[in-house]
């Protein structure tokens, strides 16, 4: 068992799994929204695992799975999930025990054979269902707004829509703001104007993305999905050199972890990291709000895709310094 915080029993959150298919092993766990700061792992033995967490309010939890996908897993303060599934067949993955969770489930199953406009068209009726849950800012976060093919305008709506329901969610609140954004940074538009200042204490910004391919990349040390993004940056900069500028932005609170990530990966390009988490001012200018998230440009500053999956990214990069 790994316990986040010791806490009373009515904070306590907690987690039970058994995964067939899986002996022995690890999984990670991480949040997007503050339920917890870091990356943590989980010990799986026999098939079985549990996790207890210490939250002061609900929370989004999201678990890696050795094959890398991740699954949400709503928290909130006494509660209780069960995870049951198969590790070849994780889609089929039910998670249960709390309202929220149970919903979840069930949209995930209902979901399961259905084309992207088909689910986006489900997200829609779940949300306008589910006005107060974590679990719509989630899905309307992953269809509409963390892809290749945004929807800001149908995303704005929604937001508004849970912020009706949701007026002290700050995470909402900061997403609504950047959604006003992110309608700027759409394909096809110049990049705004931003400063920020590096690990190093040097000054950066969009004038310094002068590459023929720039991206401007979102990490943070708990979300494994943005590591694997930095990795594959790394070997495209080893392979096009001048050609290709990279900017990142580590949304950690502290620097700590982020240095040692940096050290570890041999990272050589400019990391902003100020502990601001999503109130970085340049973050906020350039509208990203997801993690992994990135902004491609070329060479003028013109926004050619933003939020490129790993392979995505690495085709559109390939395709112009080819």
């Amino acid at each position: 068992m790994t316990l986040v915080s010791c806490g009373n029993n009515a904070g306590r959150f907690r987690i039970e799994g058994r995964l067939r298919g899986i002996n022995q092993g690890e999984l990670y766990i991480y949040s997007p929204d503050g339920g917890m700061q870091d990356l943590d792992t989980i010990k799986v033995a026999d098939g079985r695992f549990v996790y207890v967490a210490y939250v002061e309010k609900p929370a989004t939890f999201v678990l890696v799975f050795p094959n890398f996908s991740e699954q949400p897993v709503f928290a909130k303060p006494g509660g209780t999930v069960e995870i049951e599934g198969n590790a070849s067949r994780l889609r089929e993955m039910e998670i249960t025990g709390t309202k929220e969770n149970d919903e979840m489930t069930e949209f995930r199953q209902t979901t399961s054979e259905m084309t992207p406009p088909e689910i986006r068209q489900a997200v829609i009726h779940f949300v306008k269902d589910h006005p107060k849950t974590q679990g719509s800012i989630y899905l309307v976060n992953k269809h509409f707004i963390q892809t290749a093919d945004p929807d800001y305008d149908t995303a704005s709506k929604l937001v508004s829509e849970l912020l009706q329901n949701q007026q002290d969610n700050e995470r909402l609140a900061l997403l609504n703001g950047q959604l006003k954004t992110l309608s700027h940074v759409a394909k096809g538009k110049t990049l705004p104007a931003f400063t920020a200042k590096d690990l190093q204490g040097k000054v950066v910004s969009n004038s310094s993305l002068n590459g023929k391919v720039n991206v401007i990349s979102v990490w943070s040390t708990w979300s494994f999905e943005s590591h694997s993004i930095q990795r594959a940056l790394q070997q495209l900069k080893k392979r096009y050199h001048e050609q290709l500028n990279i900017l990142s932005f580590c949304i950690d609170g502290g620097t700590r972890d982020c240095l040692r990530t940096i050290e570890r990966d041999s990272i050589q390009w400019s990391t902003v990291c100020d502990g601001m988490m999503w109130e970085t001012p340049a973050l906020q200018k350039l509208g990203l709000s997801t993690v992994p998230g990135n902004i491609v440009t070329n060479e003028k500053g013109q926004i050619l895709a933003t939020n490129l999956n790993i392979e995505e990214l690495k085709k559109k990069i390939e395709s112009i310094l080819k």
